[in-house]
């Protein structure tokens, strides 16, 4: 399993009751195959949650996690000429260049994953309580590694970021977390997603299959830009329409929890300068936090902002 190259949630992500046009549930079903050790589709992430948000309940979105590296002994990847650790990093730094998401490639100089795998059921192990909580544990184990150098192959660090998602969302079981991260059920969730991927011929991340009622599906695989992605639903869901489109980024930053500047440069067309500017000022007037390269609502009182739950 390797990473794919294109042609070109804070750890509770939160809405402020952003208004959208009533539209039939599930439309378009989308399974989406990636890896928390996936620095693609990290860099993938504004296209990924600007999709989510203005097509809301239309889709129906699980995730696949791919496994992409078992171990070093076993992995290669030609394409990218990566078969150590220390490779990766400027694969890393490669993808901060061309993406505009921000990552730190010196994990892989200083202490390198071993493998995906113990993440990888980490997240299955979230998704037994619900997909939601699966996907916002995902996102906190992206923003632990890419950002934060948190080696997410040590069990230690995958307990951690569940203490953390613990005391941001109530509705986090940490102690069932534990007793499901050793659970046989839960790994074999992880080989069921495994098998899944390989007889899709799946290899590279991330990977779409997008389809529809009565229509054949579309796979989209590697980093693509947003108008890609419009294109096969457009071609899948002819009908479709955006039903929350985004109205101020404070909203956007708001349902989401905390954002880049990349998503939110993604979400309203803009270069990353004036996207920057944008939130800043959103800053200035006390609507929003900067916390490293994270910007997150400054308040989401509990009547007005409950937390985010995406159909699916």
């Amino acid at each position: 399993m390797v990473e794919q190259q294109g042609a070109s949630e804070d750890a509770r992500a939160r809405t402020s009751q952003v208004p959208y046009t009533a539209a039939p549930p599930a439309a378009v079903y989308i399974t989406y195959y990636t890896d928390p050790l996936c620095s693609w589709s990290w860099a993938f992430e504004p296209q990924w949650r600007r999709l989510r948000y203005e097509f809301a309940d239309q889709l129906h979105w699980a995730n696949r996690m791919g496994g992409l590296i078992a171990n070093w002994q076993q992995y290669n990847d030609p394409l990218n000429d990566i078969s150590r650790p220390v490779q990766m990093g400027p694969q890393w730094f490669q993808v901060r260049t061309l993406s505009g998401m921000p990552i730190e490639e010196r994990i892989w100089f200083e202490d390198p994953p071993t493998s995906s795998y113990p993440a990888c059921i980490a997240v299955k192990a979230a998704e037994r309580q619900g997909r939601t909580l699966g996907e916002i544990y995902l996102r906190r184990l992206r923003e632990a590694v890419m950002i934060e150098q948190r080696n997410i192959a040590r069990r230690e660090v995958l307990i951690e970021l569940a203490q953390e998602l613990c005391s941001l969302d109530k509705a986090f079981d940490f102690s069932q977390f534990e007793r499901d991260l050793d659970d046989p059920a839960t790994v074999a969730a992880f080989r069921s997603d495994l098998q899944d991927a390989r007889y899709r011929e799946i290899g590279r991340f991330p990977a779409l299959i997008i389809t529809a009622p009565s229509r054949p599906g579309i796979l989209i695989v590697g980093y693509r830009p947003y108008a890609v992605l419009r294109k096969a639903l457009m071609h899948i869901a002819p009908a479709l329409q955006v039903v929350r489109p985004q109205r101020t980024v404070v909203e956007y930053v708001a349902f989401w929890g905390r954002v880049t500047v990349r998503e939110v440069a993604e979400a309203f067309d803009l270069e990353i300068a004036a996207a920057v500017q944008a939130l800043e000022a959103a800053v200035a007037t006390g609507d929003l936090i900067e916390q490293d390269v994270f910007f997150s609502a400054t308040s989401c009182p509990e009547e007005q902002a409950p937390a985010h739950r995406e159909h699916g």
